[in-house]
């Protein structure tokens, strides 16, 4: 597997733009914009199933309280226990 240049989320919406005016051409739109195919394809994807949120890259992002089950709460909740017990 060859590595690729990172891209940030402008240039994501660019790249499935242009693929998607190119009639979903992924080979192409891979080779215009040095990214792998399947990235593109996996763009796309998310692009048609959320819109541009779903291009959004959330890796390291911690949930706001809002956004939390029930069942993710009573975990961090339990999470912060063990941490001052052990303090």
């Amino acid at each position: 597997m060859t590595h690729r240049r990172s891209t940030n989320l402008e240039e994501r919406i660019e790249i499935v733009k242009y693929c998607l005016k190119h009639g979903k051409d992924y080979n192409q739109t891979a080779q215009e914009f040095d990214v792998s195919y399947q990235q593109v394809y996996q763009w796309v994807k998310k692009y048609m199933e959320h819109g541009q949120e779903g291009l959004e890259d959330k890796r390291g992002r911690r949930k706001e309280e809002k956004e939390l089950t029930s069942e993710e709460k009573i975990q961090r909740g339990m999470r912060q226990l063990e941490q001052e017990n052990e303090r």
